[in-house]
């Protein structure tokens, strides 16, 4: 039987699969059936600032929209304060003592003091590790890139000296050059790296002429990015390496192996197939691993990567060049009627 033991950010881990931040994780009961599953490490829902922000001010306004209705009548309801972040924190600490495996925080905040406030906080649960989501929506045409950069490593720098317990960031990726990004946030102090954030983009249902925001769960193609930037990174920088997105099978888990990464995170698998897909998934890289006469997670890890291959031009741009000489194929696969 292969082992499936591996690393991430210094946390053992009973095999690579790891279930990313969502409502997944919402209900105890599902967390305990995700464990049972398999599920090595469990990455609970992400805390926003904006949200609780969003709630504190709903809340005044509801408290506060009768007020002064009447002459002698200031405020008809007593002083009520916003709980803040204090019930993420109580159920995250409920999920930490409910199970065995490894349990990682994901935050993210809009000012830097909130960042730390926020890190010492969840760091006070008894997570064993915490996720940083950063990722910034352009908004501002005077805004230079470098400067968003320069304000991501300041929090990280920041929140690493307030706490203990290993950091990682989630990015996007939607920077000029995500590798010289990396490298700047490993030296940083960054333990791991989760590529690659899939963020929620805005549709317009043209019946209604208004914006809707449909939940849309990755697919198997959403994971090329993911995997080509395994590649380029192992061995590159000694932090950690997670997959994600568009990860729906044990295969899938395969591939980012060989390309270089630790493990993986999954979410939209888990939502189309139940919980009991982890099983499945693990069973796939078991089959894979015994055909294949490989006795660990390590003894293939990063084969496939630029490191581990003899050709150089594997992950350049000539990958694109070889293609469209090769566009002919595209043809017979798919015929002009």
């Amino acid at each position: 039987m292969p082992t499936l033991t591996t690393k991430y950010m210094g946390l053992n881990l009973k095999n690579p699969v790891i279930v990313g931040a969502s409502n997944l994780v919402k209900d105890l009961d599902t967390i305990r059936r995700l464990e049972e599953a398999g599920a090595s490490a469990i990455v609970y829902k992400t805390l926003f600032e904006e949200q609780i922000e969003l709630e504190r001010l709903q809340l005044s306004e509801e408290l506060n929209q009768y007020n002064e209705r009447h002459a002698e009548m200031i405020s008809l309801f007593p002083d009520i304060n916003h709980a803040g972040p204090r019930e993420h924190l109580s159920h995250l600490r409920k999920v930490v003592e409910s199970v065995t495996i490894p349990v990682i925080a994901s935050m993210n905040c809009l000012f830097e003091d909130t960042w730390v406030e926020y890190a010492r906080l969840i760091e006070q649960t008894g997570v064993n590790a915490l996720e940083l989501n950063l990722y910034s929506i352009p908004g501002d045409f005077k805004k230079e890139g470098k400067s968003i950069v320069n304000e991501q490593l300041g929090v990280i720098a920041e929140v690493k000296k307030n706490v203990k317990i290993p950091v990682s960031v989630k990015l996007s990726p939607f920077y000029t050059n995500v590798l010289a990004v990396i490298q700047q946030m490993y030296h940083a102090g960054v333990d791991g790296f989760v590529l690659f954030n899939r963020l929620f983009q805005p549709d317009i249902d043209i019946d209604k002429m208004e914006h809707h925001f449909p939940y849309n769960l990755s697919h198997e193609e959403d994971n090329r990015l993911a995997l080509r930037f395994m590649g380029l990174l192992f061995q590159e920088i000694r932090g950690s390496l997670c997959a994600n997105t568009g990860i729906l099978t044990g295969k899938d888990v395969v591939k980012m192996i060989l390309a270089g990464a630790d493990c993986v995170q999954v979410v939209s698998t888990i939502y189309k197939n139940g919980p009991a897909q982890i099983g499945r998934m693990i069973s796939e890289i078991e089959e894979w691993m015994d055909q294949k006469k490989f006795a660990t997670v390590d003894s293939f890890r990063g084969k496939l990567s630029r490191k581990g291959l003899k050709d150089p031009f594997a992950y350049k741009r000539s990958q694109y060049i070889d293609i469209l000489m090769k566009s002919e194929e595209i043809f017979k696969r798919y015929p002009i009627r």
